[in-house]
């Protein structure tokens, strides 16, 4: 994980990696108030990852079972932080509390996720102009992806799928 942060800061300053990742999706306008992951590359070490988040869009709450670092390369998108209130011991049970959220643009330095409770957010664009974001993901911990959760039921599930 040390060194994700400035990896992941020299690929979005790497001009190459822009003009054939990041300008293309400027042009795209399909799938209207959704996100969707635009580019993917990986073995078992690490995955890369480019999401395209058009006006609207916005992830469930949701954790990781890697490490993962981001930052924003077009727009903004925004990241609420969230911690677990109860210790997991009850199934299918999580409340959580809202910590923070902060918008995070070209720039603005990447921010940080650890496995599991330690990385509980969401990611949307709540403007109204497409927002690009660059991920660089660790191999996972577990059989999972991560969970999603639902705090007005006080829920989480496990993620079979990226």
């Amino acid at each position: 994980m040390r060194e994700a942060v400035p990896t992941l800061s020299r690929l979005v300053r790497d001009r190459g990696f822009l003009d054939s990742h990041i300008l293309p999706l400027l042009q795209e306008t399909e799938g209207a108030g959704e996100w969707y992951v635009a580019y993917r590359h990986g073995d078992r070490s690490h995955t890369l990852q480019v999401f395209a988040w058009l006006p609207g869009s916005a992830t469930r709450i949701h954790d990781h079972t890697s490490w993962g670092a981001f930052c924003g390369v077009v727009g903004a998108v925004l990241e609420e932080r969230y911690e677990r209130l109860d210790d997991g011991s009850l199934p299918d049970h999580a409340r959580l509390r809202k910590l923070w959220q902060r918008e995070w643009r070209r720039g603005d330095g990447i921010s940080t996720v650890l496995p599991y409770e330690d990385g509980i957010h969401r990611m949307s664009n709540p403007t109204g102009e497409l927002a690009i974001s660059v991920h660089l993901y660790g191999p996972r911990f577990g059989e999972i992806d991560g969970r999603d959760y639902d705090p007005s039921r006080d829920y989480v599930c496990d993620r079979l799928e990226d």
